[in-house]
């Protein structure tokens, strides 16, 4: 094989696995992100990390062994995409716990993250995730943390192991644990006005509580979520500053022990 052989080779590796993580990366993988755009972005992203990456072409390679490498590095593109996406679907859980809260759920939007409409609260968060991706530069970040993914992690390198399980276990569970963080101011007034009406439907039974707690919960709520909204983006941008780390970490376990 020739030096041109094993730049062509690098960068069809480059082009799936990059390509692959974008399909899940946040923002660019809205519906709304046009596909050719994102195809156009993933060959100049090969384009600038290729020159880097360069490795070896395999000698007399049959096409079901090149088609194992492309699912390979399409399937780590995938998972890098999945573990950069981990911040947003904390996000998406903290505005659906407060839109139940405060009795806002039925209410929808036009989102940006589908072809339907979803709570309007999803709206914000989502707009509020991308808008400090850009500003934290995260994006240049992620660029410089997938070029050094190919150092960590060489072409048709990754093999799944019980590390890596229990790596992305943690990462889905955390999930979880930042959405509750985020939305912990709405649920503490919620479950506030919950606890006076509980006295007061006990002092005057005659008042239907139920009812009048409604409007109660949804102006303190939105009172609330305005006032901490900054807690809320500066609880986010600290999670997404992680993600350049976070995606070398995968990398890291992903790659082959010796």
């Amino acid at each position: 094989m020739n030096w041109g052989a094993n730049e062509l080779f690098t960068g069809l590796m480059v082009f799936f696995r990059c390509s692959a993580m974008l399909f899940l990366f946040p923002v660019l993988s809205s519906p709304q992100f046009p596909v050719r755009l994102r195809i156009a972005l993933s060959a100049v992203v090969s384009l600038i990390v290729t020159p880097g990456a360069i490795q070896p072409a395999p000698v007399d390679a049959q096409v079901f062994t090149l088609a194992i490498l492309i699912l390979k590095e399409i399937s780590t593109g995938l998972l890098l995409g999945f573990v950069s996406r981990m911040t947003f679907h904390a996000m998406e859980l903290c505005a659906s716990i407060i839109g139940v809260e405060i009795g806002l759920n039925i209410v929808s939007s036009f989102s940006p993250m589908s072809d339907g409409r979803a709570e309007i609260f999803g709206t914000i968060t989502y707009f509020l995730g991308a808008m400090l991706i850009f500003t934290l530069d995260l994006h240049h970040w992620m660029l410089g943390a997938f070029q050094r993914s190919f150092e960590v992690l060489p072409i048709h390198g990754g093999q799944l192991s019980m590390p890596l399980y229990y790596d992305v276990l943690r990462r889905t569970s955390g999930v979880f644990e930042s959405g509750l963080i985020m939305a912990a101011p709405v649920l503490a007034t919620s479950f506030l006005i919950t606890l006076t009406f509980s006295v007061i439907s006990r002092a005057v039974p005659t008042v239907n509580v139920f009812a009048e707690s409604f409007s109660f919960k949804l102006l303190a709520g939105l009172l609330v979520f305005g006032f901490t909204l900054n807690l809320t983006a500066q609880h986010a941008a600290n999670y997404l500053r992680r993600l350049p780390e976070d995606l070398l970490r995968v990398a890291k376990l992903l790659a082959p022990i010796h």
